[in-house]
């Protein structure tokens, strides 16, 4: 049985992330893919070991709400800019993973939260940019919080 390989895309929208930081894991080596053709492919081991978690089905055709009051129901996003100075690589790392296994991590019914991290290395400054739901993106700030420290 051979071991079933997800898109860069795939691999984006399961996790949460644009498809161009998934990219730039690949090229840095922080998660392994194969190229086939143009394009990357991640084996779903690579992916399991890269988030810590095993991988559920993927269900690309998703369908959103439906239903009676669906449209008419009261919500809130929010969009959260973190900027954290004095971080290593190592730390950096540890929080870029925490962060994408938490975001894909999530009950059912419970909306998908984004997370994006970008690291300078040169100013041991990162940013990290958190969109979702009140209590998501409430939970992710309390994990950056407990690496980090205040």
């Amino acid at each position: 049985m051979s071991e079933r390989l997800f898109s860069v895309q795939a691999v984006a929208d399961h996790l949460g992330l644009h498809v161009r930081t998934v990219r730039t894991y690949v090229r840095d080596g922080r998660l392994p893919a194969v190229r086939i053709g143009k394009q990357y492919r991640v084996t779903q081991g690579d992916l399991e070991r890269f988030t810590g978690r095993p991988v559920p089905e993927i269900d690309p055709g998703a369908a959103p709400e439906t239903g009676p009051g669906a449209a008419h129901r009261a919500h809130a996003d929010v969009s959260s800019i973190v900027e954290l100075d004095g971080v290593d690589r190592e730390l950096a790392d540890r929080l870029s993973t925490l962060l994408t296994a938490a975001a894909r991590t999530r009950l059912p019914g419970e909306e998908r939260v984004r997370v994006e991290t970008v690291h300078d290395p040169a100013r041991g400054r990162m940013k990290v940019i958190v969109v979702g739901g009140l209590a998501d993106t409430a939970r992710m700030l309390e994990y950056i919080e407990g690496v980090v420290g205040s």
